[in-house]
């Protein structure tokens, strides 16, 4: 089932096009991940489609209904307000304690709700803006760098929660990620973007692309080494170790 499709975006900021002639179809229960270098508008994009920012051209289709969960790149919680998982779990609307804590459980993170949100790690405060996104029950999950800030065992055990929640509830993710070696043993399909869509395709076939390799480098082998490692072998966790490019 499509869930969004996207033609010809275009987006300019004064003189600057920031999105050019965007194409992109998202369907129910794929993982598809942006990658791209800064300044890419890999994250404009993400506003596109959640409908905080109107397109200059082009057009973006909803499916009837779509319900969206959106994870943000960083959320600023002012260190000393008290307020508990639990509460933040209320905002910007009450939410019944059954849904919370089923949210807070897809998340992993069941044991928080009496936490205050300043107490927090990094990998249990990303957790926590997860199981809010997941309290609306989305068709989407959209994640922009969500994993920025985590360590690489963090952001390797983050993407596996998100893999858990996709199986779960059966919605499509739609990611923005500067992490290569995660994104290849994570993704369905990759989107590499630099302000056009350079290439698409599985993670093999976008390695392979040439203008994959002109933006990020012919090192970006060991991130298609890790993917085939982790399709081999789906319970040997060593494509967790950093990939340099």
């Amino acid at each position: 089932m499509t869930l969004l499709t996207v033609t010809d975006i275009g987006v300019r900021f004064g003189n600057h096009q920031v999105l050019d002639h965007v194409n992109l179809i998202l369907t129910r229960g794929e993982i598809v991940t942006i990658v791209g270098p800064n300044g890419s508008g890999k994250s404009t994009l993400l506003r596109v489609l959640v409908g905080a920012i109107e397109p200059d051209s082009g057009r973006v289709e909803r499916a009837e209904g779509l319900r969206i969960g959106y994870v943000p790149q960083k959320l600023h919680v002012d260190q000393t307000m008290p307020i508990t998982v639990r509460r933040f779990l209320d905002l910007p609307k009450r939410v019944g304690k059954e849904a919370a804590d089923t949210a807070l459980q897809a998340a992993g993170v069941a044991h928080v709700a009496a936490t205050q949100m300043s107490d927090l790690s990094g990998g249990q405060f990303q957790r926590v803006l997860l199981a809010r996104a997941i309290l609306s029950e989305p068709d989407v999950l959209m994640l922009d760098e969500a994993t920025q800030g985590l360590d690489q065992p963090g952001s390797a055990q983050f993407y596996q929660q998100i893999d858990a929640v996709r199986k779960t509830m059966g919605c499509a993710v739609l990611m923005v990620s500067h992490e290569l070696h995660v994104v290849m043993s994570a993704s369905d399909r990759v989107i590499c973007l630099n302000g056009h869509v350079c290439c698409e395709g599985t993670p093999e076939v976008v390695s392979a692309a040439p203008a994959y390799r002109e933006l990020f480098g012919s090192g970006t082998g060991g991130a298609l080494a890790l993917y085939r490692h982790d399709h081999d072998h789906r319970h040997d966790h060593s494509h967790d170790h950093v990939f340099e490019e």
